[in-house]
C-alpha cells in the first residue's frame, strides 16, 4: 500500500459491525429469513486493510509452555479479516448499511445511508 494516498475507511474500533462473507456470515432460519448477528469492532489495521470483529474467523494456535502460559496447549483467537468482508449495522433500522460521509458544522461526520442517523 503506497504512503501517498492512504485510504479512508468507514469502520472504527467500537463499531458493531456484520460480517458479510466467509463462515462468520448470516445464515437463513428456517423460514428463510437471514439471522444477523451484529459483533464489535476489536481494532482496525489500516496499513492492511483488515479488522479484527470479535468472534468472527476464529483460528487456533498451539502454544509452548512458558513462564506465563505453564500449561500450553490450544489457544483459539480472532484473526483479522479484509475490511470489505464487514459492513457497518445500522441499530434504528437492525440491519446492515453503507456509509456516506458529510460535513456538520466543519466536522466530517458518518451517515448511516439507510436510516439518515449520523454514527457515532
Amino acid at each position: 500500500m503506497s504512503n501517498r494516498f492512504k485510504p479512508k475507511f468507514n469502520i472504527k474500533k467500537g463499531d458493531l459491525v456484520i460480517v458479510i462473507s466467509g463462515e462468520s456470515r448470516p445464515k437463513k432460519d428456517d423460514n428463510g429469513k437471514i439471522v444477523y448477528k451484529p459483533r464489535k469492532v476489536l481494532e482496525v489495521l489500516p496499513e492492511k486493510e483488515r479488522v479484527l470483529v470479535e468472534g468472527a474467523n476464529i483460528i487456533t494456535r498451539h502454544t509452548k509452555p512458558s513462564a506465563q502460559n505453564t500449561k500450553g496447549g490450544l489457544v483459539k483467537k480472532e484473526a483479522p479479516i479484509h475490511i470489505s468482508n464487514v459492513m457497518l449495522w445500522d441499530a434504528k433500522k437492525g440491519e446492515p448499511t453503507k456509509v456516506k460521509r458529510s460535513r456538520e458544522g466543519g466536522k466530517l461526520v458518518r451517515i448511516s445511508k439507510k436510516s439518515g442517523e449520523v454514527i457515532k
